[in-house]
């Protein structure tokens, strides 16, 4: 008998980059947060009575039970996009996107326009304030670059961004952010990431303090987010694509928590397919989670079998995305799809600033 798991009738290894496509009418996305953060809608999809909910985050309360415990990713937004200029060509404009920090100042990034920027070249940034220099050209056509400051006047390179980088926002929300702190979970603390961990993007710290009265544990632990999270799928056969790593920290206190509720008979609810990674990459295959600080890159699609996670909260993401495949992953394929199309004409709003989704 073969080992290959079969999803809906066909084998994972089967399953193709355009199984994940659906269509999105472009006024759906959504543009803005919501005035309050936990008024975004939610639906909620039961894999055991296999029934669709339409209600708002804040009733969430009703679907967490005293004994669960749900795990939260801390990893806090940087001022990650900076525009500067080749040093000594002021007409010679240069964008960078901090991706991840490599060494105390070399970060891996994304630079625009990328053919000029080979091994030595040099850019300034905020006047002089910050200057930078490709040290090595990585996968995908990013660059190493260390950077350059006045350490006297600054104790670290984040300093430099929250006075001159702009937040990376994601290339579909075209309006200005007017409040900085809404593309931040309330929760947010841990500096490195260059997206949000946006199903977190829901909870505000009313509705937190609810959950703990309730008898509900919050563990958070680390993903910062880059590339590999929304890097596109190119490759026909989901199977062929490769992620990026990502650093994540799951500390001792957290995995402790997760497991004594889960032993006790209560579920791990992840916050986002960042956290959702996370507990099963540091989890063992009894669904054990272990305190660790490592590198990631793994690309859940279905098939997958599940060792730590026993629901997930979650944005509606977009085709194709290996985020949607994680979640297909986590019910099933044609039920999730199922559950884009009618989201679609429920009109929900979609992607990082968007409504939630709650599968349990």
């Amino acid at each position: 008998m073969s080992d290959t798991p079969i999803i809906n009738d066909r084998p994972a290894t089967d399953l193709r980059t355009a199984d994940f496509a659906y269509e999105l009418p472009p006024e759906l996305i959504a543009q803005h947060p919501m005035e309050k953060r936990d008024t975004s809608r939610l639906m909620v999809l039961d894999r055991a009575s296999r029934t669709v909910e339409h209600k708002h985050f804040y009733d969430i309360l009703e679907h967490i039970r005293p004994g669960d415990v749900l795990v939260i990713n801390n990893s806090k937004v940087i001022p990650a996009r900076l525009y500067g200029h080749a040093e000594g060509r002021p007409e010679a404009a240069v964008e960078l996107l901090l991706l991840r920090q490599r060494e105390v100042d070399t970060w891996e990034c994304l630079v625009k326009p990328g053919k000029r920027a080979r091994i030595g070249h040099r850019m300034v940034f905020g006047e002089g304030m910050l200057t930078g220099e490709v040290v090595d050209m990585v996968e995908e056509g990013n660059r190493l670059i260390r950077f350059d400051f006045d350490r006297d006047k600054y104790e670290n390179i984040y300093n430099i961004l929250h006075e001159i980088g702009l937040m990376p926002l994601p290339p579909y929300i075209t309006e200005q952010l007017r409040d900085n702190d809404r593309y931040q979970t309330v929760y947010a603390k841990i500096e490195g990431s260059a997206a949000a961990p946006t199903a977190g993007l829901h909870f505000t710290p009313e509705l937190l303090d609810a959950l703990r009265e309730k008898g509900v544990a919050i563990a958070p632990v680390m993903l910062h987010v880059g590339l590999g999270t929304f890097r596109p799928v190119k490759e026909d056969a989901i199977t062929d694509h490769v992620m990026h790593t990502e650093f994540f920290s799951v500390p001792a206190e957290s995995a402790r928590i997760i497991n004594e509720r889960r032993a006790a008979g209560g579920r791990v609810i992840c916050v986002g397919t960042t956290s959702c990674r996370t507990l099963e990459s540091a989890s063992d295959e009894q669904g054990i989670v272990h305190a660790m600080d490592a590198d990631t890159g793994i690309f859940i699609y279905p098939g997958y079998r599940f060792k730590a996670v026993d629901a997930l909260i979650t944005n509606f993401h977009l085709p194709e995305s290996t985020l949607l495949m994680l979640v297909s992953a986590f019910y099933d394929r044609e039920t999730v799809m199922e559950a884009y199309r009618t989201a679609v004409e429920e009109k929900y709003r979609f992607f990082s600033f968007g409504d939630a989704m709650f599968i349990q």
